[in-house]
């Protein structure tokens, strides 16, 4: 059966747009009651630091380019292994009905709570030993989560003069323009991302003169190289004040994000490439190339970001809230956020399987492993000539999406001689996806580790003294920059998944205790039914890669990782489930205007 891409496009577009409308209106009007006259902590605690009443477009800028890293683009490429249909019609039902839900219900729970993290309104809603609990679960999770999204930058930037100069370039372009909007010209932001996104552009366009030039050499570093200046970034990021470089670098990375995409799509309807994957392949029941197990339940943890992701609670519940000056920009920036997400997913899976299925294989796995498939590639030597660079052999996902988006781009006429430019426009493209989620993590991570010692050494609580944001700042960073340093793809992404996934199990719990403490329990189905699916589906594979990956191959610290975090998530659910019969038992739910009064 042949499949033109332009029709899965078209119906990504509706069924999303649809769902915003009708589904994230229900949400916003009835299940959260989203108040505009409620101010938000934004508002009441404005600081200039950390909480700052920011402009919607630009919350959702930095809303998006925080939970759109490696999980849209790298997870839909490698589930491709299972065919095109079962991927598209999770990401759609997934972002649809659990992953824009998890963000919209958490980014509320954490704004009626002044902008706590998870895990302080775990501790509030639930108990102090579920809060306990949670903190060190979203804390040992979010560092597997830094180091999972940082391999996929290092492999797409190693030895890349264009790549690492483009990307570095966007940092001192977004403190530039923090500065600009608050001192030169203040709430000019039409004038600053204007200004913004041309110097991105002109920085992308000056790549193929560094790559050219006798100074190439200054812009290409070791994998190892790499990972030691993602920390240092990260700790930079997390430090300094929000509107200096987070805000700034997220929301003009987002311009080019979602013009990327746009152009993609648009490229897509122009060429109208086929979908050469199969709608489903033989590797359904096990024993792929890529990934080792059966569909069910490893699809799921696989796609991850796109359909849903607990890693968006930490923003939802970190950066975001602390920015949002308007309760009604919720629907907007968590569901909203979610399902461009989504598109971007989507848009991903579409050019990896626009490839022939053989040329797929041989990018996505070792030549060792290609050898025992039994396929021949077609265009792939054809394609690596065209390129400049040798791209079979290079698994992780990165470069299978970046060939399918240049071959896509290079087919729109007048531009078939252009496919170098592509190529690494499109490694830019998602290195600058992934370091804007590197950048807001670090930082949830610094407000962790501050609530956690604030328990032991009291000053490190208050997140305005200097020498706690700086020691937690560096702790975070180094912590899963010592993973990075040392770790690759095969041994990080797969604990990545199941992590990324536990956390959202956690967090739509914690989300449905606060549904039932507004006195909205009637509506707790909303967070409950994705819930459970994805517990159950998130244990199963937990408990798959313990006993079939991680024990035969001798990995005894992570099959031993992933079995604590498992215990904490159950711990955490279950004690959840205990609070929600008592109120249903007792009938003492909270009203919203206790809620909001904390």
């Amino acid at each position: 059966m042949v499949v033109n891409a332009i029709s899965l496009v078209i119906i990504a577009a509706l069924v999303l747009v649809l769902a915003y409308r009708y589904y994230g209106a229900f949400l916003a009007a009835k299940v959260l009651a989203l108040d505009p006259n409620r101010p938000t902590p934004a508002v009441t605690k404005n600081d200039g630091r950390d909480y700052v009443p920011t402009n919607k477009w630009v919350t959702f800028g930095h809303h998006f380019a925080a939970i759109a890293g490696a999980g849209p683009l790298v997870g839909p490429v490698l589930a491709a292994q299972f065919g095109f249909l079962p991927g598209t019609v999770w990401l759609l039902i997934g972002a649809v009905f659990a992953g824009a839900v998890h963000d919209m219900v958490i980014l509320l729970a954490s704004i009626r709570h002044n902008g706590l993290s998870i895990a302080e309104i775990a501790k509030k809603e639930i108990g102090r030993t579920s809060g306990l609990a949670t903190s060190i679960a979203v804390l040992f999770i979010l560092i597997i989560t830094m180091a999972g999204l940082g391999i996929a930058v290092v492999n797409a930037l190693y030895e890349s003069a264009w790549g690492f100069f483009t990307v570095a370039a966007t940092i001192p372009i977004a403190i530039f323009v923090g500065l600009y909007l608050r001192y030169i010209r203040p709430g000019r932001i039409g004038e600053g991302s204007f200004i913004g996104v041309s110097l991105v552009l002109v920085a992308v366009f000056i790549g193929p003169w560094v790559q050219a030039s006798p100074f190439a050499h200054w812009f290409i570093f070791k994998p190892q190289q790499l990972a030691v200046m993602m920390a240092v970034y990260g700790f930079v990021a997390a430090a300094l004040p929000v509107w200096l470089l987070l805000a700034p670098r997220d929301y003009l990375s987002t311009y080019m994000k979602i013009g990327t995409i746009a152009a993609l799509a648009i490229g897509i309807i122009i060429v109208q490439p086929e979908i050469k994957m199969p709608a489903i392949t033989q590797f359904v029941n096990g024993g792929g190339p890529i990934i080792p197990g059966p569909i069910w339940p490893f699809m799921f943890i696989t796609i991850a970001c796109g359909a849903i992701s607990g890693f968006h609670s930490l923003i939802s519940t970190g950066t975001t809230p602390k920015m949002l000056a308007n309760e009604q920009e919720i629907r907007a920036v968590g569901y909203g956020g979610m399902l461009v997400e989504s598109f971007v997913a989507l848009m991903a899976l579409i050019a990896a399987t626009s490839l022939y299925p053989a040329d797929y294989f041989a990018i996505n796995t070792t030549p060792a492993v290609f050898a025992k498939l039994g396929m021949h590639v077609q265009d792939l030597p054809a394609l690596s000539q065209m390129v400049g660079e040798q791209v079979a052999g290079r698994p992780g996902g990165a470069v299978s999406l970046a060939v399918g988006m240049a071959s896509i781009f290079a087919n729109i006429p007048g531009m078939n001689h252009l496919l170098s430019f592509w190529y690494h426009f499109a490694i830019m493209f998602e290195a600058l996806f992934i370091l804007t989620t590197i950048d807001a993590g670090t930082r949830v991570g610094r407000y962790i580790i501050q609530e956690l010692g604030g328990m032991v050494y009291k000053p490190l609580k208050n997140v305005h003294w200097t020498p706690g944001v700086i020691f937690a700042s560096a702790l975070m960073s180094f912590a899963w920059g010592y993973l990075l340093y040392g770790g690759s793809i095969s041994t990080i992404w797969p604990m990545f998944g199941v992590a990324n996934q536990l956390l959202a199990s956690m967090s739509l719990a914690i989300g449905t205790t606060v549904l039932f403490r507004m006195g909205k329990g009637r509506y707790a189905w909303t967070t409950i039914i994705p819930m459970l699916f994805l517990a159950v589906t998130v244990l199963a594979a937990g408990y798959l890669n313990i006993t079939t990956n991680y024990l035969p191959k001798g990995n005894f610290l992570l099959a031993g990782a992933s079995g604590f975090m498992m215990i904490l998530v159950v711990f955490v659910i279950a004690d959840s489930v205990r609070v929600w019969l008592k109120i249903l038992g007792s009938k003492e739910t909270k009203t919203e205007a206790s809620l909001s009064a904390r």
